[in-house]
């Protein structure tokens, strides 16, 4: 998810890893938030209010009685501005703070008049984190707060030991930020997808296979768990990962593979969607050499045979209606015409086109054009040129909308 038009608070209390958080503010800035900064002055020991206003482009909060607006109330404005409240470094100090109601600087009066959605970032010494005091501290801004409390990770700490008690990477609190500022849409859902490309052996060393990388497939699991969905990937060999840990990971390797876990998976679980990403081979050699085929000055012939349709297979045992299917179709001529064959004859609900004529798009790009069609309807929906997970936002998007009618 990009955060376009998002406005974000960032608040900083006395630790360590607030060295950190300039680069949490440039990834918010990357993905399209505006930000504002609210800091302790614990925390500007350890990063410099030009650093913060700097990265941010706006002006430092770090007093509640800022000279430079003598006439306005900045815990009250800012809380009005921002969408989401992320507190990263939180120390125990400022966790305890929170906990008792107690508004006695910028960041704390903050947190009291701000009624949004709000991440606690906890950074610590590990006693202190795992002290009784701040973990009951903790449980009252969950329980009581309603507050997103972001578990710390475990490695190397600033005084010296390893364990528990390290703010998770930036990159980490982005996703978390990106998944409170999601509509949960597909909350209590189960989705089944699968990504990548399959690989069908000729010999030890060589193979049949397809250009693709499993991005879109995996944008598109990203979207659905940050949606609220319980998200299953069966997936053939990629680079790329998941950005949500809690994401299940499948690896297969060839089309029957996939084809055996998918069925597999799909009759031992129950599932509200599937979307079929991957990049199945349609075949695969009929026999497989168990040692390299020697080079010889004449031609070879590979025999072929057809493998497993897996998206057939899956129409034929959904649930009707509770349980929608997604496919995706690459055409080189005929793209519509295809494309909407397809549908039917998997009993799919949805398709969504993808065009080898459309530049930037296809196997391997950042960036996809697309049209997303619905089963009953000829005309369809054309994407413009756009990122990956803008693509999976709006298919994401669709489905929810046509669902929900």
């Amino acid at each position: 998810m990009c955060l376009n038009g998002k406005h974000i608070l960032v608040g900083i209390s006395g630790g360590i890893a607030a060295y950190k958080i300039p680069d949490l503010i440039r990834r918010y800035k990357k993905s399209g938030a505006d930000v504002r900064v609210v800091a302790t002055a614990n925390a500007l020991r350890f990063v410099t209010p030009l650093t913060l206003e700097t990265v941010s482009c706006n002006p430092l909060y770090s007093d509640v009685f800022d000279n430079r607006e003598p006439r306005t109330t900045a815990h009250v404005s800012l809380a009005q501005w921002a969408d989401i409240f992320v507190v990263a470094p939180a120390t125990a100090n400022v966790i305890g703070k929170f906990a008792a109601g107690i508004g006695d600087d910028a960041l704390t009066t903050q947190m009291l008049a701000f009624g949004g959605p709000r991440l606690i970032v906890p950074a610590m010494n590990e006693a202190m984190w795992h002290n009784p005091i701040v973990q009951a501290n903790i449980r009252t801004l969950q329980d009581i707060g309603g507050m997103e409390v972001m578990m710390p990770a475990t490695g190397e700490l600033a005084c010296g030991v390893s364990g528990e008690g390290r703010m998770p990477e930036p990159e980490d609190i982005l996703t978390a930020t990106q998944d409170l500022l999601t509509p949960q849409s597909l909350e209590y859902q189960s989705i089944l997808i699968t990504a990548g490309p399959t690989v069908e052996n000729i010999d030890p060393v060589r193979f049949i296979s397809n250009h693709s990388t499993g991005k879109m497939a995996y944008a598109l699991a990203d979207e659905c768990r940050a949606r609220g969905a319980s998200v299953t990937v069966i997936s053939g060999p990629v680079s790329v990962k998941a950005k949500h840990s809690d994401i299940e990971i499948i690896g297969v390797t060839t089309a029957q593979q996939m084809y055996e876990a998918a069925l597999t998976c799909h009759a031992k679980n129950y599932f509200d969607g599937v979307i079929l990403c991957a990049a199945v081979a349609d075949y695969r050699p009929k026999t497989t050499s168990g040692s390299k085929i020697k080079r010889h000055e004449q031609n070879i012939s590979l025999d072929l045979e057809p493998t497993k349709d897996i998206a057939a297979a899956l129409g034929k045992v959904k649930r009707q209606p509770d349980e929608w299917m997604l496919g995706f179709a690459l055409e080189t001529n005929d793209e519509q015409v295809n494309a909407l064959k397809k549908m039917d004859s998997k009993n799919l609900d949805f398709i969504v086109l993808n065009s080898l004529r459309d530049e930037g798009a296809g196997f391997g790009c950042d960036t996809n054009k697309v049209t997303i069609f619905t089963r009953g309807k000829k005309e369809g929906k054309e994407l413009e040129l756009m990122s990956k997970a803008q693509v999976a936002k709006a298919i994401v998007d669709h489905i929810v909308e046509h669902k929900n009618k």
